[in-house]
């Protein structure tokens, strides 16, 4: 089959996260300059990347990280694509108003404008990930977004598990699906469990690539975050962008801070979902018990 080659260069922000959100901006700021600099036309950050992942206890201080949007850091990221001609994606604390909070991602052409936000769907409530205590669920819906390097879908993390958000995404036109991310290991569970829950975590998303015949580019940050005492987590890394049949081209270090840039062909795409038609061969038809929360 005959196709037209659409290369564009991706640009996965992995790094540590400090106690001031300004100078975790700038940090991020400087990183998405680097990035730029080494070619990237899409650049994402990580899940809430300016602030330690609070959630961590459910104190009602933390509700001052939140801004609005557009907000500080939509205008610094604003300023930033259009100065560099890339498009941005960056995972925000949303305060949307009083009482009424979001975990948000904010997509930023590269002229520099807001063409939309996801609000995350799915909130965990597991220990040390007590964001139902923060975050109202997503009521946008799965999003797509036609930048001027390709048409991407954006979820964030604990939406990275489901493969219904993961499908309704690419069915809008997604060819990459980008997801912010902050996981990591409770320290004590490391030793016996550490490795499984990261292979899982990596193959969910591969296989969202398989389904859905699409590239996938999962941002973790790293380091050991302590903001309210205890054993904290240790945040994994191991950023990745794996391909249309789900191999993976890159994945950056387990404590490591950088960025990974990484070319992908998006005519790829087409030529996957016709050699694989998943799409035309779903049954429609016969999926309506999927709104369903248990088939007794």
């Amino acid at each position: 089959m005959k196709t037209t080659s659409r290369p564009v260069t991706l640009g996965l922000l992995q790094h540590g996260c400090g106690t001031d959100p300004m100078e975790n901006l700038k940090t991020c700021l400087a990183a998405a300059e680097a990035a730029a600099d080494a070619g990237a036309q899409i650049i994402c950050t990580q899940e809430l990347f300016r602030s330690q992942y609070f959630c961590q206890s459910e104190e009602h201080r933390f509700f001052e990280l939140a801004e609005t949007i557009p907000g500080p850091s939509t205008e610094a990221f604003q300023a930033f694509a259009r100065r560099r001609g890339v498009v941005v994606v960056a995972s925000l604390f949303e305060r949307r108003a009083s009482g009424l909070y979001h975990n948000t991602a904010v997509v930023i052409d590269a002229d520099g404008s807001l063409l939309g936000r996801y609000r995350k769907m799915h909130i965990p409530d597991d220990p040390l990930f007590y964001e139902k205590f923060y975050f109202t669920p997503g009521d946008l819906g799965f999003r797509s977004w036609k930048t001027r390097f390709g048409t991407i879908g954006v979820l964030i993390c604990w939406d990275q598990w489901y493969p219904e958000a993961a499908r309704l995404t690419a069915l809008q036109g997604a060819e990459i699906l980008f997801y912010p991310t902050a996981i990591g290991w409770h320290p004590s569970e490391k030793a016996v469990y550490g490795q499984r829950q990261h292979q899982a975590w990596e193959t969910i998303q591969r296989s969202h690539g398989v389904a859905n015949g699409c590239y996938v580019a999962s941002v973790n940050r790293v380091g050991h975050e302590t903001p309210v005492g205890g054993d904290g987590l240790e945040f994994w890394g191991q950023s990745f962008v794996s391909g249309t049949s789900g191999e993976l081209l890159a994945k950056a270090g387990v404590a490591s801070t950088e960025n990974l840039v990484v070319t992908v062909d998006l005519g790829s795409v087409d030529v996957t979902r016709t050699h694989w038609p998943f799409l035309r061969d779903r049954r429609v038809d016969a999926y309506s018990d999927i709104t369903r929360r248990f088939i007794d």
